[in-house]
């Protein structure tokens, strides 16, 4: 006599967010590389003055700094547009105090998580922060752009570029904050890895498969 147990497979996550999820981490990480050795350039450049060893990390930081701007825009239109509400079920959570009490006491081993949608209230807090970090980082990159790059599209910027820089106070401080809002980033992706590897351990979803497949899979209830 054998005991099988059943499970199912509740869609979380539509291929269009997973595709984008996986090209956003592998932009930040790129930028993150190349925007450090921007600003330090330690290696030192053999092959005499024709070498474009700085020119090919700058054009590697701007390919994916335009990455990272077309998915933040994607993403903004999927989150208001899109027919899975998944994601905009989430903030019932965050205006109910009962579900911040749920999920405070479930990382503290005392309860089971309860969300209306896929991320719980201190989840989409901390991704709506991320969010405005990111907008923030691809605006002054932007600006950045059309300082550097005064014909195309850097040409077509500007107008936008002197508004920016004006109201930050100059060029410097762009470049400031850019630099120091690059480690939110950096500190973001290590707790979110832990905290997706933690989650899929202790409520045995939502973890990092469920990015990857699209799918929560749990013991069926029949």
């Amino acid at each position: 006599m054998t005991t099988k147990t059943l499970y199912t497979r509740d869609p979380v996550f539509t291929p269009a967010i997973r595709i984008m999820h996986w090209l956003r981490a592998l932009s930040i990480v790129a930028l993150v590389i190349t925007g450090f050795y921007i600003a330090w350039p330690f290696l030192t450049p053999y092959g005499g003055t024709d070498n474009l060893q700085q020119g090919w990390v700058r054009a590697g930081h701007l390919l994916f700094g335009f990455v990272l701007v077309g998915i933040t825009l994607a993403r903004a239109y999927l989150y208001f547009f899109s027919r899975s509400d998944v994601e905009r079920r989430s903030f019932r959570d965050v205006v109910s105090l009962d579900s911040w009490k749920r999920q405070l006491r479930s990382y503290l081993w005392k309860g089971k998580l309860d969300k209306a949608g896929v991320y719980g209230p201190l989840q989409y807090v901390t991704y709506l922060g991320l969010t405005l970090v990111m907008v923030f980082m691809c605006l002054s990159g932007l600006a950045m752009h059309a300082h550097v790059y005064h014909d195309g599209f850097g040409g077509a910027l500007y107008p936008f570029a002197e508004w920016f820089v004006g109201i930050m106070g100059g060029m410097a401080p762009v470049r400031e904050w850019h630099h120091i809002l690059t480690w939110a980033f950096m500190i973001f992706v290590v707790i979110h890895v832990y905290m997706a590897v933690w989650s899929g351990i202790r409520f045995k979803q939502n973890s990092v498969d469920a990015i990857v497949s699209g799918c929560n899979i749990h013991p069926s209830k029949d």
